[in-house]
């Protein structure tokens, strides 16, 4: 039998990897992050523990980058969910769109995001890797669309914004409306409310007055 070539080697790891960041999602999401091992986390992926350091440095780094594989994964399908933004509002139902996938990720899946955004606040911070890369990247794609005149400016500001969003979302025992924190962004952004994905509530009022980013 021939070796195998240099891409299917490839292919093969990027898969395992793969495999190890959606078991990672479904037993956080389950158990909780100090419930969860790297043994459970190899079983439930079908590949060996030993794998796991070969990617990963520890059990945290493979929380975020299974946490930002999911986001991006959430974020393009809902930028790219039919009917496709089209002609000049293009671009705002796009950010509005974002805003209701990150929201609603946190919405959803509070144990999961409540423990990523844990290990995010401390010493650690973003782990750099290729999910959260590419995360960022459609992020930024988004405020562009959005006709931003300084993306590298507004990206970082408006992933801050997703973030001190999602945190007040997942207080224990207090948390913040979804439609509450989305009222403020999409005024923030001038955006109207029956963009992006609306849930089922009535707008509240929001008094304080911003101005958008957009040029």
């Amino acid at each position: 039998m021939s070796p195998r070539s240099a891409s299917v080697n490839e292919e093969l790891r990027r898969r395992s990897r793969e495999r190890l960041l959606r078991a990672t999602v479904e037993l956080v999401g389950e158990r909780g992050f100090e419930a969860t091992t790297l043994g459970d986390i190899a079983q439930r992926a079908g590949t060996a523990r030993g794998l796991i350091s070969y990617y990963f440095p520890g059990k945290r780094q493979l929380l975020q980058s299974a946490v930002h594989r999911l986001m991006h994964q959430t974020l393009q399908e809902a930028l790219e969910r039919e009917p496709r933004p089209s002609g000049p509002d293009a671009g705002r139902e796009l950010l509005a769109r974002a805003i209701d996938a990150v929201l609603g990720l946190a919405h959803d899946r509070p144990l999961l995001m409540r423990t990523h955004m844990a290990g995010i606040l401390t010493a650690e911070g973003f782990i750099q890797c290729p999910e959260q890369q590419r995360l960022a990247h459609l992020l930024r794609e988004t405020v562009v669309a959005y006709g931003s005149p300084d993306p590298d400016a507004d990206y970082p500001l408006l992933r801050a914004l997703l973030m001190g969003a999602v945190v007040p979302m997942l207080l224990p025992g207090a948390p913040m409306p979804r439609v509450l924190l989305r009222a403020e962004l999409f005024q923030r952004y001038e955006l109207d409310w029956e963009l992006g994905f609306p849930p089922g509530e009535e707008p509240p009022r929001v008094t304080r007055s911003r101005g958008p980013v957009r040029g």
